[in-house]
């Protein structure tokens, strides 16, 4: 039975909820966002530092310009691609709108680019900036949408590593033959004169090979030179050379090196990337020409029977081929497939620009999964709690739904006032009415495990005394010895295997069961992980304030009780009235009249009062 595709990036509902769905799930990163009108036409192409925040202020603001006005109304629709920096999404940006040519943006007629760093195949290769790639063999670094930091990157290159600027035929032959001499830029000290053999060729090529490396970003070993350097010229008075390799390591710490959505290695392929939940899997494309992302697209696609994560990236690949009329001879995917086809070439990158663009793919499929679970949360609530319940089912290997769960924490800092706090969580949200606290009554000192087998007896007691339902999830904040005591509980209560119980342990996020020794490990970016991990916080927080709070208290109360004659009702009678051991202080023998009688008041006022005044 074949797969359904029943979504399809760009091409959905033009109703005002479903803009508002989609304004709801943007993410809060840089990226670059498209409009399309009823016809499916890109009306304008935009970047963002932060995508939510920019395309909602087309919807939520008054516009002055009547031009702005007409284009929100033609708006149908909405696209946009993550990308990792804000430079990532000009070069994105600028890219596209040369290839859609939107009517509502600035027409680029002249066509620019932005400028490379080109190191230039030939023998003693020079290294200089250009706009225009040649297919010789060379190397391009870029594009750069700073061309003050590529400059600032090129002069500290040139500081570093005398280099050639002559275009001069530098063969083996033509340097033996003496046809060359040094020109000014060696008696500047600025090249080592390689036309007269004054330099070989292996220790150019060294420095090449450095420079490459700074290029690439791998700069860490240049910046420690540079500043051991910048010290010494300021041991030796230089500040005016300290200061100059002090704005150069700034330009160095501060460069960003090539775009991750521009490669000039990469050529034309297109790179696939697949994410899935419980009940569908999304698939993200880009289409790349000449290095350059010019499309990216993600489809959502619905189980029909148990297919593999292998069998519906190739059911994918298909599609989107068919659809773009792709003849890209390489596609790139993260993992090996089953295909057997000349048609193209599958890589699996390990490093490298390929698999940087890989990674940028399986981001967008990733935040298209996020958005369509916070647009289903909008629209059909009860739905998105039945997939969420669904996941974590089969995440935990449950034999039920965990609709109603109960974490524990305990806290005893510094060993004083030991308490233990519940949360609970039903439909994977806070249950706040429900959260309890705990004081410890039957352990001395700072016994965990005592603590928390006492708190999962007295819980569970309880709730079957009172005829209350049970959760299907205990969880508990820690490791296998937090984990057996609660256990123990169980079992004393009759509970064991009627309740789930699990522990998450704080260091690397392990899921313990009982009487298995070896955790398992959850996605750390599935949604179980971050339920789980949202009620121990919770259940943290929760504990903590009450231990503070009862501290506190106990703190406070004791300083009446220490008075003659104030036992302990009296001094929280007080405290619950005036609210602080200071107001009390204040207060007048009329008000403490109020609250405690006449004798214990004149008592309080008394003695309060004597430790007010000077000796």
């Amino acid at each position: 039975m074949p797969l359904s595709v029943v979504y399809v990036n760009g091409k959905m509902s033009s109703t005002a909820e479903n803009i508002k769905s989609k304004l709801a799930s943007l993410p809060d990163s840089p990226g670059v966002y498209r409009y399309y009108d009823v016809d499916g036409t890109i009306l304008y192409i935009g970047k963002a530092k932060n995508l939510k925040k920019r395309v909602s202020s087309y919807f939520t603001k008054t516009h002055d310009s009547a031009r702005l006005t007409l284009l929100v109304r033609k708006i149908h629709d909405l696209e946009y691609i993550v990308v990792r920096t804000e430079f990532d999404a000009l070069i994105l940006e600028n890219n596209l709108i040369k290839e859609y040519r939107p009517k509502y943006n600035i027409a680029l007629k002249d066509d620019k680019t932005y400028p490379w760093i080109c190191v230039k195949k030939e023998p003693y290769p020079r290294v200089f900036q250009t706009r225009k790639q040649i297919k010789d063999g060379s190397l391009y670094f870029g594009p750069y949408a700073s061309v003050r930091m590529m400059y600032a990157l090129l002069d500290l290159i040139r500081e570093l590593y005398p280099l050639r600027t002559c275009n001069l035929n530098l063969t083996e032959q033509n340097i033996e033959a003496k046809k060359f001499k040094v020109c000014l830029e060696y008696h500047m000290k600025r090249c080592l004169g390689p036309c007269e053999g004054k330099q070989s060729l292996e220790n150019y090529n060294v420095n090449i090979a450095e420079i490459k490396d700074i290029i690439k970003g791998n700069f860490h070993s240049v910046v420690r030179d540079l500043k051991t350097s910048m010290k010494e010229a300021s041991e030796a008075l230089d500040f005016e050379k300290a200061q100059y390799i002090k704005s150069q390591i700034s330009a160095l710490e501060n460069y960003q090196s090539r775009s991750a959505v521009v490669s000039s290695t990469v050529g034309n392929v297109n790179v696939f990337s697949i994410v899935k939940d419980d009940k569908y899997a999304y698939v993200n494309y880009l289409d790349v020409v000449d290095g350059i992302v010019v499309q990216s697209q993600t489809i959502e696609l619905k189980y029909s029977l148990d297919e593999t994560m292998v069998e519906l990236l190739e059911i994918a690949i298909g599609e989107f081929r068919l659809k773009f009329g792709s003849e890209a001879k390489e596609i790139i995917v993260p993992f090996e497939l089953e295909l057997e086809t000349d048609m193209f070439e599958i890589t699996v990158p390990q490093r490298g620009d390929k698999k940087t663009l890989q990674e940028l793919s399986h981001k967008n499929a990733a935040q298209f999964m996020l958005d369509k679970h916070k647009q289903e949360s909008i629209k059909n609530p009860e739905r998105n709690t039945e997939r969420i319940m669904e996941q974590m089912k089969n995440d935990l290997r449950l034999t039920e739904w965990p609709r109603h769960i109960e974490c524990f924490d305990n806290s005893n800092i510094q060993g004083t006032n030991p308490v233990s706090a519940c949360v609970v969580f039903k439909d994977g949200k806070p249950a706040k009415r429900d959260y309890r606290h705990f004081n410890i009554k039957t352990v001395e000192g700072p016994d965990d495990f005592a603590s928390m087998e006492e708190v999962i007896y007295r819980r569970y007691l309880r709730l079957k005394e009172e005829n209350q339902p049970l959760p299907q999830l205990i969880v508990i904040d820690g490791g296998k010895g937090q984990l057996g005591a609660a256990v123990a509980s169980l079992d004393k209560l009759e509970l064991r295997g009627k309740i789930a119980i699990i522990s998450i342990a704080k260091r690397l996020e392990e899921i313990y069961y009982p009487g298995d020794s070896v955790p398992m490990y959850i996605d750390k970016k599935s949604e179980t992980l971050r339920i789980i991990q949202h009620m121990r916080n919770e259940a943290h927080r929760f504990g903590i304030t009450h231990h503070r709070a009862r501290r506190s208290k106990n703190a406070i109360g004791s300083g009446l009780m220490a008075i003659e004659g104030i036992g302990e009702k009296t001094a929280q009678d007080l405290l619950r009235h005036f609210k602080s051991l200071k107001r009390v202080k204040e207060a007048s023998l009329e008000d403490l009249e109020k609250i405690v009688g006449k004798s214990k008041a004149e008592i309080v006022f008394e003695k309060l009062r004597s430790e007010k005044e000077p000796g």
